[in-house]
């Protein structure tokens, strides 16, 4: 496939969301960056979500971990239904009779003021390891089959990308991204269902004959029952609903598009329908990951080493055209689906909870737009040098290595936000900040030793689960006794 096809079927969706962006973002102030207004509607923002949730991530990695773990990672988004039923009826309800801009203020009516920067201060960690990740994914992958034959190094390839995203997300925030979503989320289920089609075309085989290939395979394989691996699939099951809960319910990307429902009741319908949309959208793409393996045997295809580099390579070198254009465009839509609510979230956090916008009342509408692009443009660049940095240390599975730092840093979120929520303790609040940095050093020990510690044992994503338990007790050690409020 031709670099310039490549690079006008970028630049035709790239324009398609500045229109977007210059019909939402007119007459925007910050109320409509950083919560649309309160005016979404529940079935836009519930919609835009999937792609939101799946990002460049469950676009590549995941299809391209079908041949190592099956189907296995079904089972963690069956886990997520459970995580999401406690968002809607527990976490929802709270942020919203407190009014919440930025959640992470919920900490310091609870706890203090060391509590609060400590749960913003790891989001924003989290955030930006997180979409740095996914954007590295994409902007590789254009890299590799695009700027490479016009010898343009990597780093301008990444300024050019970030740069544009930051530029429709400047003024419009939030309610240009729950609008632009709409568009990401259509493209990229798209992609995947032509992308089977077109497959099935090409192997001369009907698409129940393709679908039939793929349940009789050792692909489709769900359920592993080998407790010390990372598979098994009640670790899987728990690791699903936790991590429903901390990257979606404790995130401040996730959660700003549901704070910009009219009311809770909205939010919720949000919510519920979003979880139960996962899990069909999901199992597309694992099937469609299980007929790239199978297509891959059928035409003698190598499996490249990087299993991320499956669906590109035959999208883009073994298919037609079409399939090339379909790829590109679902997977520029997978990167600024991620990368646009991620930028605003951090910027939205950053302006609240540590430059107090809603606190300082001397500070004038002007003052603090000028403020905000500030801190936006800051972050673009520290997600521009994260994206440099991690594409010259890499060597892992991405997916793997975003939940993994996910473990880490959303952990002490987890376990504060418990605490909060189901104890009446109040804490020695200088003491939060050591307990959240401890938290991840121990799990990090224990996830070295597991195996000779506990019986060859190996830790997936329920580390998570283990992060938060242990700031929770951490917690328990220093708290000053029941609130009485």
């Amino acid at each position: 496939m031709s670099p310039i096809i490549i690079l006008i079927s970028f630049l035709t969706y790239t324009i398609l969301l500045f229109i977007i962006s210059w019909v939402t973002s007119r007459k925007s102030d910050n109320e409509a960056f950083f919560i649309g207004n309160k005016a979404s509607p529940w079935y836009v923002v519930a919609y835009g979500m999937i792609g939101a949730s799946l990002s460049g991530v469950t676009f590549i990695s995941i299809p391209g971990d079908v041949g190592s773990t099956g189907f296995s990672y079904m089972v963690i988004v069956l886990g997520y239904l459970l995580g999401y039923f406690v968002i809607a009826n527990i976490l929802l309800p709270m942020y919203y009779r407190l009014n919440l801009t930025s959640i992470y203020t919920y900490l310091e009516g609870r706890f203090g003021f060391w509590s609060y920067k400590t749960g913003s201060f790891f989001f924003l960690v989290s955030r930006v390891i997180g979409a740095s990740f996914r954007m590295y994914l994409i902007v590789n992958v254009l890299q590799l089959f695009v700027f490479d034959a016009w010898g343009v190094p990597f780093v301008v390839t990444v300024v050019f990308f970030i740069g544009l995203i930051m530029l429709y997300t400047l003024k419009g925030g939030i309610k240009t991204i729950v609008w632009t979503d709409t568009l990401q989320t259509t493209f990229m289920l798209l992609a995947v269902v032509i992308t089977v089609g077109l497959i099935a075309s090409d192997m001369n085989v009907s698409l129940a004959d393709l679908l039939s290939s793929v349940h009789k395979s050792d692909y489709s394989r769900m359920l592993f029952s080998d407790w010390t691996g990372k598979t098994y699939f009640i670790k899987q099951f728990l690791s699903g609903v936790f991590i429903a809960i901390v990257m979606t319910g404790l995130d401040q990307d996730m959660m700003q598009k549901n704070l910009s429902c009219r009311n809770l009741n909205d939010a919720k319908k949000n919510i519920y329908w979003l979880s139960t949309s996962l899990v069909p959208v999901n199992l597309m793409f694992l099937i469609m990951g299980a007929i790239l393996y199978i297509y891959a045997n059928s035409k003698h295809i190598m499996v490249p080493l990087t299993t991320d580099d499956l669906f590109p390579m035959i999208a883009l070198k073994h298919l037609n055209v079409t399939a090339g254009i379909v790829f590109i465009i679902g997977l520029i839509a997978a990167a600024y689906s991620s990368a646009d609510s991620a930028l605003t979230a951090l910027t939205t956090s950053f302006s609240i909870d540590f430059l107090g916008f809603n606190k300082r009342k001397t500070l004038s509408e002007k003052k603090k737009i000028k403020l905000r692009y500030i801190v936006h443009i800051c972050f673009a660049i520290l997600i521009i040098v994260v994206i440099t940095v991690f594409r010259a240390i890499n060597d892992a599975s991405v997916i793997s290595t975003l939940f993994t730092v996910a473990g880490y840093t959303y952990g002490p979120l987890l376990g504060l936000f418990a605490f909060g929520l189901f104890t009446k303790f109040r804490v020695m609040d200088s003491f939060v900040p050591a307990i959240a940095i401890l938290s991840p050093f121990i799990c990090y020990i224990l996830s070295l030793n597991a195996e000779k510690w506990f019986w060859g044992y190996h830790f997936g994503f329920e580390l998570l689960l283990v992060n938060g338990l242990i700031t929770f007790i951490g917690l328990l050690i220093v708290n000053k006794g029941r609130n009485r409020k």
